[in-house]
C-alpha cells in the first residue's frame, strides 16, 4: 500500500475522473469503450478513474457464464483491468462485474479496486439488490434472482484518499455511508446503473446528500442512454465535494468527468462543522428489551 498521510497526498492535487458509457450485449465492445474513456482520463491526470456499474457485462442473461469466467484473476475482464491500471499508472475502480458465488447459482456483482502496478487490491461485493418495480418501459427489477448480497463493507487506502465503496442502489441506504465514515472515508464511489425514471427523480439529491452528510467527495459513474427497447439509464455522473457542490457532470452519452479533490478544504470543513461528533446514536437505540 502507499503511504497515503495527508501532507503526501496534499502536495499536489488529488486528479480523479468517473466514466460514463452505454454498455450494450457485447463485453468485449464494452470493454474496447471502457478502455478508451480510461486513456482519456489517464492522459488529463487523474490518478484513479471510476467504471460505472455493469461496465462490461449489461446482459442479465450473461451473468452466470462470465461470472464463472470470473471466478479466476486470470479472467478476461479481470485481466483487462489489471493491464489498463498498469499501462496507465493509475488506480482503477471497476464498477461492478459478476463473480460467480460459491453455490454457483448466482455471483456476486463485485467492485474490484486494481492499483497502478495491476494489482487487484481490494473487492466489495454489493450489499443491497434492486428487487423493485419502476414506471418504466421494463417495468420489474429483480437482481436477487441473479445476484448473490455481500455481506461486508469495504474501504481501501488510495493516492488519493481513504475511498469506501459502494454500488448503484446502495446510495438509498445512507447507514452504509455513515458507517464508511465512521472508518475513515474521506471519498466514497458509486458505479450505477441508474434507471431513466428513478434516475431523473432521486440520482443527484441522493448523491449531495450522502456527500454533504458524511463530508465526502462523492465519485459517482452512471450508465448513460438507451441500452435497448426497454432500458434507459440516467447518465449525469459527476463528482460532489463535501460541501454538497457539483465539481463535474456529464448528462448524457459516453465521456467522463474529472476533478481535483481539495483535501485539505474537506478537512477544514470536518474541524468547522464536526457533525461526527455530535451525533446522538443513543437516542436512537431499541431499548424495549
Amino acid at each position: 500500500m502507499p503511504d497515503t498521510s495527508n501532507s503526501e497526498r496534499r502536495e499536489r492535487p488529488a486528479i480523479v475522473a468517473a466514466v460514463q458509457l452505454i454498455s450494450g450485449g457485447d463485453w468485449r465492445h464494452n470493454l474496447e469503450r471502457a478502455a478508451h474513456w480510461i486513456a482519456e482520463a489517464a492522459s488529463r491526470g487523474a490518478e484513479l478513474v471510476l467504471l460505472p456499474e455493469n461496465f462490461a457485462v449489461f446482459n442479465t442473461s450473461m451473468l452466470i457464464e462470465r461470472g464463472r469466467e470470473e471466478l479466476s484473476p486470470e479472467g478476461p475482464i479481470r485481466q483487462f483491468l489489471s493491464q489498463q491500471a498498469k499501462q496507465h499508472g493509475i488506480w482503477l475502480v471497476a464498477g461492478s462485474l459478476p463473480i460467480l458465488n460459491q453455490a454457483g447459482d448466482r455471483v456476486r456483482a463485485a467492485c474490484l479496486v486494481v492499483d497502478d502496478q495491476g494489482r487487484e487490491c481490494a473487492r466489495y461485493d454489493k450489499l443491497h439488490l434492486f428487487d423493485v418495480d419502476v414506471g418504466d418501459s421494463q417495468g420489474r427489477y429483480r437482481e436477487s434472482d441473479e445476484i448473490e448480497p455481500g455481506e461486508a463493507l469495504v474501504l481501501v487506502d488510495t493516492p488519493v484518499g481513504r475511498l469506501g465503496l459502494t454500488i448503484c442502489y446502495d446510495l438509498r441506504f445512507p447507514e452504509l455511508y455513515q458507517a464508511l465514515r465512521a472508518q475513515g472515508a474521506e471519498l466514497v464511489s458509486v458505479p450505477a446503473a441508474f434507471t431513466q425514471v428513478t434516475g431523473e427523480a432521486h440520482w443527484e439529491v441522493l448523491l449531495r446528500a450522502r456527500a454533504i452528510e458524511n463530508q465526502c467527495f462523492v465519485i459517482a459513474s452512471n450508465q448513460g442512454g438507451v441500452h435497448n427497447a426497454k432500458r434507459e439509464t440516467y447518465g449525469h455522473s459527476m463528482i460532489v465535494d463535501p460541501w454538497g457542490e457539483r465539481l463535474d457532470c456529464l448528462e448524457k452519452g459516453e465521456g467522463l468527468v474529472l476533478a481535483e479533490l481539495d483535501l485539505e478544504r474537506q478537512q477544514q470543513l470536518r474541524r468547522q462543522m464536526p457533525v461526527v461528533s455530535h451525533q446522538r446514536p443513543e437516542l436512537f437505540r431499541d431499548n424495549s428489551d
